[in-house]
């Protein structure tokens, strides 16, 4: 595969790369949201929110329009839904895992303890 496309999908990748980002994108699953919206919600001071909201344009993943004195952003790919959805599928399957070894280890644990007292 071409190193430019390497680089643009880890560029791509770099640009949802903050809890803030991510914050943000979420907040637009429902539509279009005046830049206003974002300081409010998400509790963000407003030029905190114009770096992160940059980034994600510069990226392409938002575009933005002007509407009277206001900023209207909204996401230029729903399909960016579709990955912060498989993230939060592969999280739910590692705390799983993670929780499936913590239950062996404590049976395994409480098990020797029983095994001592007899």
């Amino acid at each position: 595969m071409d190193e430019r496309l390497f680089g643009m999908e880890a560029d791509f990748f770099k640009a949802l790369a903050h809890p803030t980002r991510v914050k943000i994108l979420k907040h637009l699953i429902d539509g279009e949201k005046c830049v206003c919206e974002f300081t409010e919600v998400l509790d963000i001071e407003q030029s905190n929110m114009s770096q992160h909201l940059s980034i994600l344009r510069k990226q392409n993943i938002l575009g933005s329009r002007k509407e009277g004195l206001k900023v209207i952003y909204s996401v230029n790919y729903p399909q960016v839904f579709e990955i912060l959805d498989l993230v939060e599928e592969i999280l739910v399957c590692q705390v799983n895992e993670t929780l499936n070894l913590l239950s062996k280890k404590v049976k395994s644990r409480l098990s020797e303890i029983t095994r001592d007292e007899i």
